[in-house]
């Protein structure tokens, strides 16, 4: 059986939205900034004429391997990972142990490649800050129904990027002046997205919907096996950082609708006035 996604009369709708890979392809500047990071870190590597001639093949690669990316340093061990010779196939395939096994044989930690990743972006704000921006981009007809939703609904952005970038690129890039308040980033804190949805339900009881749009089908998979959250309508969006095999598995979850840009704004921008408002997205059921 097959339900629409309705949406009571006169409600208000609690909308928490993931931003790289749903409102922000920003993959560009964080491969720049791995490199960047990666010639700080590893100047024998990466401050060479060998690493400078193979700079755009390596971001290329890193476009491809986005997916598996949970947290922005992630980057700067991609990167090196690729100039090694690891191929995209077999990263996107491990990522998930590959990670702390390079991490441990380099000597690496958490909280200092966090520090140094922010480090690289903060220096390169301050000195060109258009620079900056230039390799991000805002997804085409997303910008807009998250401005329009901001008037009518409890809006956050919940994200792994740091907050003050993500405010920056709301403000310069997508022209929406997003509160900062209403941005909560995992990146130093590490808190798991479903925990902030839990807080943010807890803050808003008498909302009507509560939607959770990401384009990480594993962040979906979390939320949707904790009982907790059984009343969060899970959404993976099409034009993210995600596989055609990722699309498939979330079609086939009982939890989780697939949706394209024409669904993204008509979650967000379908007044909830009639008492069942039709949203034409499919959930099985």
């Amino acid at each position: 059986m097959s339900l629409s996604v309705r949406c009571a009369a006169t409600g208000t709708k609690l909308i928490a939205l993931d931003f790289d890979g749903v409102v922000c392809d920003s993959v560009g500047e964080s491969s720049l900034s791995a490199f960047k990071a990666a010639a700080l870190l590893w100047p024998e590597i990466f401050q060479t004429p060998e690493a400078e001639a193979r700079k755009n093949e390596l971001v290329e690669k890193m476009r491809a391997v986005r997916p598996v990316v949970e947290t922005g340093y992630e980057n700067i061990i991609q990167i090196r990972c690729l100039y090694e010779g690891v191929s995209v196939d077999e990263m996107l395939a491990t990522w998930e142990t590959m990670l702390p096994s390079r991490m441990a044989e380099w000597g690496l930690n958490r909280g200092e490649m966090v520090e140094l990743f922010g480090q690289v972006r903060d220096d390169w704000i301050a000195a060109d800050l258009d620079g900056w921006l230039a390799p991000n981009r805002i997804y085409e007809g997303v910008a807009d129904p998250v401005c329009g939703a901001m008037s009518s609904h409890q809006v956050y952005i919940v994200t792994t990027k740091q907050a003050h970038y993500t405010e920056i690129l709301m403000r310069d890039m997508a022209s929406v002046p997003f509160p900062a308040d209403r941005i909560f980033s995992q990146t130093v804190s590490g808190r798991p997205k479903g925990e902030v949805l839990a807080a943010l339900a807890a803050q808003h009881p008498d909302v009507n919907a509560k939607i959770f749009v990401e384009d990480k089908l594993s962040t979906l998979e979390k939320v949707a096996r904790d009982p907790a959250l059984s009343d969060w309508q899970l959404f993976l969006v099409d034009w993210g950082y995600n596989t055609p095999g990722e699309r498939a598995r979330a079609a086939a979850h009982p939890a989780i609708t697939v949706i394209d840009k024409h669904q993204f704004k008509e979650l967000l921008t379908v007044p909830a006035a009639a008492a069942e408002t039709e949203m034409g997205l499919q959930v099985a059921q």
